[in-house]
């Protein structure tokens, strides 16, 4: 087993004459929380697309596990354990919380159409496992008791963290989140990042997250990676970025690099 579980290498993507990420090479070791950081535009959201297959690289491989992933469909590079949120919350609004997680624990446990039908005993246990396998994921989310409501019901902050447990569902070993403190209050974003802390530290998963928020990345990441009209111009432990000028010149301009850590620290 190799210690890294996540592998690219010299990924690219092109649209047109666009080209969006230009040979970014990233390592994640399992059990990390790692963060992808970049000025708007930078190409990150494409990277993202690229490790699910949402949109196949032009050049580069991609390994998860030891096992190429690059070329394969979204739902088999879901099914070999890898799980996302969106920068733009994607719910079913006019389900319940319960029925969100339901979805993505049927999509792991693909139905039989006759059973369905029949209501075979075996389809009965399935159902009954499905339910339970939702009320659990809503507890290790923090939404007990609120599985009857409907998703558009939801607090933003809760609507959040149901899309992190409907990815839960389909038992990953690596989750990527886009943003997932993006809109949220200073207590919310705490609540976010204790919660990314415990789906590590007590149902040992890797995390690979975009974020914008500079206290959120600083707070919660072991190694960063930052992206800068496609490429990436440094990699390093959260002390090694907030150091480095040409990370603090992406985001603040060259000016703001001879000020050092202060200036990218005071960056929402």
């Amino acid at each position: 087993m190799t210690r890294q579980l996540l592998s690219a290498r010299g990924v690219s993507k092109r649209f047109g004459g666009l080209l969006a990420i230009s040979q970014v090479d990233l390592e994640v070791p399992r059990g990390a929380i790692h963060s992808v950081i970049g000025p708007n535009g930078a190409g990150k959201t494409t990277l993202f697309n690229c490790l699910t297959s949402f949109v196949q690289p032009s050049a580069g491989e991609i390994h998860l596990n030891g096992v190429r992933i690059d070329g394969l469909r979204p739902d088999l590079v879901a099914k070999h354990g890898i799980a996302r949120t969106y920068q733009n919350i994607r719910l079913f609004p006019d389900l319940t919380a319960m029925e969100n997680i339901m979805v993505g624990v049927d999509a792991k446990r693909p139905e039989v159409l006759l059973g369905a039908l029949l209501a075979t005993p075996s389809h009965r246990r399935q159902v009954r496992d499905t339910v339970a396998r939702a009320r659990t994921l809503l507890g290790a989310v923090g939404l007990s008791g609120r599985g009857d409501r409907l998703a558009r019901h939801l607090p933003y902050g809760d609507q959040r963290r149901l899309e992190v447990a409907r990815a839960l569902a389909i038992e990953p070993v690596l989750l990527l989140l886009d943003e997932p403190a993006a809109g949220m209050n200073p207590v919310e974003s705490h609540a976010m990042l204790e919660l990314i802390r415990a789906l590590r530290d007590r149902h040992g998963l890797t995390i690979l997250l975009i974020e914008h928020q500079m206290r959120v990345v600083m707070g919660i990441s072991e190694r960063i990676s930052v992206l800068d009209h496609g490429a990436c111009i440094a990699e390093g432990t959260p002390a090694e970025i907030r150091r480095d000028p040409t990370v603090i010149a992406a985001y603040l301009g060259a000016r703001a690099a001879r000020h050092g850590m202060d200036a990218l620290d005071a960056h929402p």
